[in-house]
């Protein structure tokens, strides 16, 4: 995709992060409260938090996201890189943005001396892993998780 830009979110970016976080949240099947939704976009703008925001532009239009996040790993000295969530528009799929996005992150995490990037997807996202059997390794972990609420 042509002139498309991958920058950090700016406090004024919020409504238009919103529709893709909307978006991102329809797609898994969940809703989270409002209050939730704020405090992760305050989060992004708090220098002591380790979590972060990008955004993918094209013109004065935001065509996707990702959020990752940086945290300890008993097994190596620098910080993890976890991304936590990516997505694009419908029209922006499988035209290199999600690709465009995940590279932004590896520069970041790099830059950050981290020595990993992972993350996870659901077993039914089969497009989204045709992109990340090409950027990536599959670890061969399963994740397990117990709700406590």
């Amino acid at each position: 995709m042509t002139d498309v830009v991958v920058r950090p979110a700016k406090p004024d970016d919020f409504d238009a992060w919103l529709k893709l976080w909307t978006g991102y949240n329809t797609f898994y099947k969940r809703m989270l409260p409002l209050e939730i939704t704020r405090l992760t976009w305050q989060r992004f703008f708090d220098h002591y938090e380790p979590m972060h925001c990008l955004v993918a532009e094209q013109g004065a239009r935001l065509i996707g996201l990702t959020h990752y996040i940086f945290h300890r790993n008993t097994t190596m000295v620098g910080p993890t890189c976890y991304l936590q969530d990516l997505f694009t528009t419908a029209e922006a799929r499988g035209k290199g943005v999600g690709r465009a996005l995940i590279e932004a992150v590896y520069e970041r995490a790099k830059a950050a001396g981290s020595p990993r990037v992972y993350w996870q997807t659901h077993e039914t996202n089969s497009t989204a892993m045709l992109l990340y059997d090409r950027v990536s390794t599959r670890s061969g972990f399963v994740v397990y998780r117990k709700d406590l609420t």
